[in-house]
């Protein structure tokens, strides 16, 4: 992974979907709903990427091409003893020239990570976007897919039961928040995986984006 990359916060735009959420049962107890699939987000200053002529300007009447990634959508299965998650989403471009048709091919990268710090693979890939002629606006579908243990996104059954047994009103537990123990808050840490995604930046590109 680009060096850089890692002293960025990794989950900039966080999507919902893949998560779980807290309900309240019928007899107004709560309960934790949870899902195995991994979170989906793009990594900060990753989602733009632009390109410059000469490359190694950044001057803005230099600027060629810029390029976003936009539209998320995810898909994910958690039947099996593995969970496939998938995401495809939009990259927009638009370049300074109208003239010509033009092919652009532009690096993005996916990741796996566990309890937000541990990097348990990475992909990388590419992404071709035409312009046509006369068109100063392109638009292409990029796609990555993460594949995860289900029993290493899932809780232990200790936590699990804590975490979603009904508590109501008047219990002698109701009011404490069973995340306030280190070892509940670790376990669900080291359960939580992540699928993130983003333009291959070089490290100038990255602090381009950065100070923008």
């Amino acid at each position: 992974m680009n060096r850089a990359l890692l002293s960025v916060p990794l989950a900039a735009l966080a999507l919902a979907g893949c998560g779980g959420g807290n309900k309240l049962d019928e007899t107004l107890g709560l309960s934790v709903v949870r899902s195995a699939c991994p979170a989906v987000a793009v990594a900060a200053y990753t989602g733009d990427i632009s390109l410059f002529s000469p490359p190694q300007s950044q001057d803005a009447r230099a600027l060629d091409v810029m390029a976003s990634i936009t539209n998320i959508r995810t898909t994910c299965d958690e039947t099996g003893d593995v969970v496939h998650a998938r995401v495809t989403f939009d990259v927009e471009a638009r370049r300074s020239s109208r003239f010509g048709e033009r092919d652009v091919v532009l690096p993005y990268f996916a990741v796996v990570m566990r309890g937000g710090t541990k990097l348990m693979s990475k992909q990388q890939s590419r992404v071709q976007v035409h312009f046509k002629e006369g068109e100063t606006r392109a638009i292409a579908t990029a796609a990555a897919s993460a594949d995860v243990q289900k029993s290493l996104a899932s809780l232990p059954p200790i936590v699990r039961e804590r975490l979603s047994r009904k508590r109501k009103v008047g219990d002698a537990d109701a009011s404490i928040d069973p995340l306030a123990d280190p070892k509940v808050k670790a376990a669900l840490n080291e359960a939580n995986f992540e699928l993130i995604v983003g333009f291959q930046l070089t490290d100038g590109q990255l602090a381009y984006n950065a100070t923008r």
